[in-house]
C-alpha cells in the first residue's frame, strides 16, 4: 500500500509540475494560438507565442529572461505554451500556432529532409549538454557504464535527443544498445519516474530529466549514478527556431527574442545557483525552493548553459554524427540552411 501511494504521489506530482509550468506565469500569458506580430502602433509590443518542448529547470536562463522582464524590455509580449514533445512543438510552428519553437534541433533536420518548403531555422542555442541523468535502483559505488550490460533500462522515445544521446554514450563505451541490455521505450516521458518507483518491469536503471531524478532520490527510490550531459560531451541539445519565412519577415522580433535570451544567459553566467533558483521559483510553483536549487546546482556544475546563443557549425556536425549513429539520418543537411547565427552574434556585442 505504501508503495502504491508513493507511486501515485510521484505520478500526480510530475503532472502538476508539468501542467503548472504551462499555465500563466509572471509576465507571460498562456494561449493555444499564435497572434499576428505586426507593429501597427508606435510603441506597441509584438505578440509572440513561444512553444517549448517541456517546462523544465534545465532551461533556467529562459525563465530568468521571463521573470526579469527582459522580453518586455525588448518590446515583446510573450505567450509561453508547453508542447510536451518536440514533434508537437514542430507541428505548432509549421501550422502557425506558434511563431517560435524551443526544442531539440534534430526536429529541424527531420523536417528539412522531409522536403518542407518553408522549413524551420535555428537562430539561438540555449543548452550545450544533455539534461538527463542515469538513475539506478540500487546505490552504486564507482559506477561504470559497463555495469549496464545485461540490465533493463527505462529509456526515451526513438529518434528523440534523450534516447539518441543515451545510445551514443553506450556506443562510446563499447556497449551495443540492441544486444547488451534491454531498453524499454514504451512509457511516456512524464510517467517513467513513477513506473521506476513502482518496480514496473523490474528495471535496474532509468534515464530521467529533472525533477524526476531528484524526486526519486528524495524518496529513496533511486540514485543518480551518471550525468548524460557530462558523459556525452558538448551537444547542441535544445535551440530556438522559427519558420524561414517568419525570420525573413520579422527580423526585429527574432533579434528582440535573442537579445532577451542573451540577457538571461548573462544572468546565469554571473549569478550563483541559489540566486538563479530564487528568480525562477515562480515558474515552478509545485516544486520547493530547496529542490529547485539542488537541480540548478546540478545543471550549473556540468556547464549546461552556453555563454552565448551562437549555434556553431562544429556543434551541428556533432548532432548529425549522433543522428547517423542512431540510424535516424538519411542525408546530412547543409548547416547554412538550418542555422543562422547573425542574431546571436549581434546579441553579444
Amino acid at each position: 500500500m505504501k508503495k502504491r501511494i508513493l507511486t501515485l504521489m510521484l505520478s500526480f506530482g510530475m503532472v502538476l509540475i508539468l501542467l503548472a509550468g504551462c499555465t500563466a506565469e509572471k509576465g507571460v500569458e498562456t494561449a493555444g494560438t499564435a497572434s499576428e506580430t505586426t507593429a501597427d502602433e508606435k510603441g506597441a509590443k509584438k505578440e509572440v507565442v513561444l512553444n517549448e518542448v517541456a517546462h523544465s529547470i534545465f532551461y533556467a536562463p529562459m525563465y530568468v529572461a521571463i521573470e526579469e522582464g527582459y522580453f518586455e524590455e525588448e518590446g515583446i509580449e510573450l505567450t509561453l505554451v508547453c508542447g510536451f514533445g518536440a514533434d508537437k512543438v514542430m507541428t505548432a510552428v509549421l501550422s502557425g500556432e506558434a511563431e517560435i519553437g524551443f526544442m531539440g534541433s534534430e526536429s529541424s533536420i527531420y523536417t528539412y529532409n522531409e522536403g518542407a518548403n518553408d522549413y524551420v531555422v535555428n537562430f539561438a542555442q540555449l543548452t550545450q549538454r544533455a539534461g538527463n541523468f542515469l538513475v539506478a535502483k540500487e546505490k552504486t559505488e564507482d559506477f561504470s557504464w559497463e555495469d549496464l550490460k545485461g540490465t533493463a533500462v527505462l529509456g526515451g522515445r526513438k529518434g528523440g535527443m534523450p534516447q539518441m544521446v543515451f545510445e551514443y554514450i553506450l556506443k562510446q563505451n563499447g556497449i551495443d544498445p540492441t544486444s547488451d541490455l534491454t531498453i524499454n521505450q514504451n512509457i511516456d516521458f512524464g510517467s517513467t519516474a513513477a513506473a521506476f518507483a513502482e518496480d514496473q518491469g523490474n528495471y535496474d536503471y532509468t534515464v530521467e530529466f529533472e525533477p524526476g531524478a531528484t524526486s526519486l532520490e528524495n524518496e529513496g527510490k533511486g540514485y543518480v549514478v551518471a550525468s548524460l550531459g557530462k558523459d556525452s560531451g558538448y551537444v547542441p541539445y535544445t535551440a530556438f527556431s522559427a519558420k524561414k519565412s517568419y525570420i525573413e519577415e520579422n527580423p526585429d522580433v527574432i533579434q528582440g527574442m535573442t537579445n532577451a535570451l542573451q540577457k538571461g544567459m548573462d544572468f546565469a553566467q554571473t549569478h550563483t545557483p541559489e540566486e538563479i533558483a530564487k528568480v525562477i521559483e515562480p515558474q515552478f510553483p509545485e516544486t520547493d525552493l530547496e529542490t529547485i536549487t539542488t537541480i540548478v546546482t546540478r545543471y550549473y556544475g556540468q556547464d549546461t548553459w552556453k555563454a552565448d546563443l551562437i549555434f556553431e557549425k562544429e556543434s551541428f556536425e556533432l548532432l548529425c554524427d549522433i543522428l547517423e549513429e542512431a540510424g535516424e539520418l538519411t542525408e546530412r543537411p547543409p548547416y547554412e540552411e538550418l542555422v543562422t547565427t547573425k542574431f546571436a552574434e549581434k546579441a553579444v556585442k
